[in-house]
């Protein structure tokens, strides 16, 4: 089955054309194209213009599926009008992912098209990460912790579940870095516990979200912007996090260049590290210990200082990196000394998306 995967996030949109095989062990996915797209006509002019490359169905990356859809699933109406309700969990995401399934039902008429969630990989939380400390009522309101980057470390744990040769580790500490950021905790494949909570701007400091924050700063500043719930929502989501403390960017390489010169680009990306430092270190006491600390994401895969800063912080429970390792880029970056082993893997969400859409479309004979 040739699958197209289509990767909308908060600001981009990504697509990858893949070859999905079955055989008796698992399924695989080829790669066949890949690229950024401005619009669903470039996608569909593209694709036109080479010879064989048709696809048969189509997978969409939804950030938030709310209390209902916890499962990737084949979309009809009834899905749209669940993914729709769930948009107040994931405004900067949700909208415009309708939006392009919109696009791509129209472009792409008849093909069958699958939805797959950020939140399905962390349906596993237990109570203690999935319950939030309000009143319990709230709960029946689909109130709770969801966790995302779903796709990203359901393709982690696959990758290392494929590729280390003793296999999975069993306890596995997720950090997926980029203009998004989060920590998940993974126990013998599960996710027990992530950073992220009812909405993707939840725990860590990201990109220009300020991530979690006293309740008593939103209270004040609501009070303060005459209860206007909208402005709130825009200045937390696009105008804090890295932007908001370094006054300059919300892009980890411009802060790494105005570093020598501007003091608030230097806290920006101080912050930055200790934030991650810090939900690596509770995460690792939700696990009971760690075997494995992964980097992953735009930042985590690339950015070669902010890992050291990151395990360096962590050196007090025996985190070390190989220096030349980590610079060079490798795949296995900790010291021979390290209490527990430290990776860069890539991300491969768009690769997940194409397997589970063939998945579904096979239905119950696989």
């Amino acid at each position: 089955m040739i699958v197209l995967a289509l990767n909308s996030g908060s600001s981009s949109l990504k697509f990858g054309l893949y070859r999905v095989d079955a055989d008796a062990q698992r399924d695989a996915a080829e790669p066949l194209r890949a690229g950024q797209l401005d619009t669903i006509e470039d996608l569909a002019q593209r694709l036109a213009a080479v010879n064989g490359l048709t696809p048969q169905a189509i997978g969409h990356r939804i950030v938030h599926g709310g209390p209902v859809l916890r499962r990737h699933v084949v979309i009809d109406d009834a899905v749209l009008r669940h993914i729709e309700a769930a948009s107040p969990f994931a405004p900067l995401h949700t909208p415009a992912a309708l939006a392009i399934i919109a696009h791509s039902r129209a472009t792409f008429p008849g093909l069958p098209q699958v939805a797959c969630f950020d939140t399905a990989f962390h349906a596993t939380l237990p109570d203690a990460a999935r319950v939030l400390p309000i009143p319990r009522a709230l709960q029946a309101q689909g109130i709770q912790r969801y966790g995302f980057h779903g796709l990203s470390c359901e393709s982690i744990v696959a990758q290392l579940a494929r590729e280390l040769p003793q296999g999975l580790p069993e306890r596995v500490l997720i950090a997926h870095l980029g203009n998004g950021a989060s920590v998940t905790a993974v126990k013998a494949g599960r996710s027990i516990d992530t950073s992220m909570g009812l909405t993707p701007g939840g725990g860590l400091i990201m990109g220009t979200r300020s991530g979690d924050l006293d309740p008593g700063v939103l209270i004040h500043l609501l009070r303060c912007n005459g209860g206007n719930a909208a402005a709130l929502e825009a200045m937390l989501s696009r105008r804090s996090g890295l932007l908001g403390i370094s006054g300059l960017h919300s892009d980890m390489r411009r802060l790494h260049e105005a570093e020598s010169s501007h003091a608030d680009a230097r806290l920006a990306v101080r912050m930055f590290c200790v934030a991650v430092a810090k939900q690596l270190a509770a995460m690792a006491t939700v696990l009971g210990g760690v075997d494995l600390i992964v980097f992953t994401g735009g930042i985590g895969e690339n950015d070669a200082p902010v890992r050291a800063a990151i395990c360096d912080a962590l050196g007090w429970f025996g985190v070390a990196l190989d220096a030349d390792g980590n610079q060079r880029g490798r795949a296995a970056i900790s010291a021979a000394t390290s209490s527990c082993a430290v990776r860069v893997v890539a991300s491969q969400e768009d690769t997940q998306i194409a397997l589970h859409t063939a998945r579904l479309l096979r239905g119950p004979l696989r």
